[in-house]
């Protein structure tokens, strides 16, 4: 089994910055992809942005320039580095991550609020 822990979510103020971390444990043997989900109040979850175990990285649109996501591939550990947040960021963060052999993994959810 895998697990994910989700850390760094908390209220910020519009313009503001934060950083999130999710740390894989268990029986990995390689982690290929590793996301960076949210899910705002009555909408559907979506892709904020991909890490790939090259380091190749995808963002959705409306993060670009804004969020950078990185990855330790040492520490099976990913973080999502969100500068300039806008109210619109508002939502439960998930982390995701595609294990080789076993499948995907979801983390319980950080929730991110950026109101002043």
């Amino acid at each position: 089994q895998v697990q994910l822990v989700e850390s760094g979510g908390g209220l910020v103020q519009p313009g503001g910055s934060l950083r999130l971390s999710c740390a894989a444990s268990g029986s990995i043997f390689r982690i290929d992809v590793m996301n960076w989900y949210r899910q705002a109040p009555g909408k559907e979850r979506e892709l904020v942005a991909a890490i790939t175990r090259y380091f190749t990285t995808n963002y959705a649109d409306s993060v670009k320039g804004r969020f950078t996501i990185s990855r330790d591939n040492a520490k099976n550990t990913v973080y999502l580095q969100m500068n300039s947040l806008k109210p619109e960021d508002t939502a439960v963060y998930y982390c995701n991550a595609r294990v080789a052999t076993l499948g995907e993994y979801w983390g319980q959810g950080t929730q991110v609020t950026v109101s002043s």
